[in-house]
């Protein structure tokens, strides 16, 4: 379940990226984050009660601590979409949303440093996530509305190498493990690190692009017409 929700994540931040480009409807991204946090969290429960450890990503082999870990990571990303579909549909004002990601970046910081021992790549993946929801935090809680084509661009970018393709590596069963963790883990840091850059980068050109200032029209000054029998020079 819990690569099932990653799996979901995936889409979401796709959609979430490509509203933030003005790419696709707000309200579109909107509906479909509502109904994909409403699905994580009700995965995450069935998670919680039935999963054994050996549906956590790194195939941990004692239930309890990383069991719990797992589900939160899932009800921190379903709470989030939740809270992103209805601040848009409602008109909350966004602001409410960009502590709450706030304090889920702080969340992610320490499930990272948690799962650097027993999973480097999950670690990593929570490290990308971490500095997405600080965008959101500083965008929507702090002002900086600077930060939107970064947000959409990020978004877009990561949301496959973050999500999607760890999502069907866990569930073909084909999750690094063992002596694989850590080469994969500096992998997987290196190409998210360089989709990031990308993302800064296609910032900027584009800002460097954008319309320019139109050019102050010419003023015409009307040349009366001489008086009749006036002589012309």
């Amino acid at each position: 379940m819990a690569h099932i929700c990653l799996l979901l994540s995936g889409a979401a931040l796709l959609l979430n990226g490509l509203a933030a480009l003005d790419l696709l409807p707000r309200r579109d991204a909107a509906v479909f984050s509502l109904v994909i946090g409403s699905t994580q969290l009700a995965l995450g429960v069935a998670f919680l009660g039935t999963a054994p450890a050996g549906a956590l990503p790194g195939k941990a082999s004692d239930g309890g601590p990383h069991l719990l870990l797992g589900a939160a990571g899932m009800f921190l990303f379903g709470l989030t979409y939740v809270y992103v579909g209805l601040d848009f549909l409602l008109g909350l004002g966004s602001r409410g949303l960009g502590w709450f990601c706030g304090m889920v970046a702080v969340c992610g910081l320490l499930l990272a440093a948690t799962w650097a021992g027993a999973d480097p790549l999950l670690a990593v993946l929570w490290l990308c996530w971490t500095y997405l929801w600080l965008l959101f935090f500083l965008q929507l809680a702090l002002g900086f509305s600077g930060l939107k084509p970064l947000i959409g661009w990020s978004l877009v970018l990561t949301s496959a190498a973050s999500a999607t393709v760890p999502a069907f590596l866990g569930i073909t069963g084909q999750w690094p493990d063992g002596p694989e963790a850590a080469p994969s883990a500096a992998a997987g840091a290196s190409v998210l690190a360089f989709l990031l850059l990308l993302a800064a980068g296609f910032t900027w050109r584009g800002r460097r692009g954008g319309p320019t200032a139109p050019r102050a029209a010419a003023v015409v000054v009307p040349v009366e017409s001489p008086l009749s029998g006036e002589l012309k020079l």
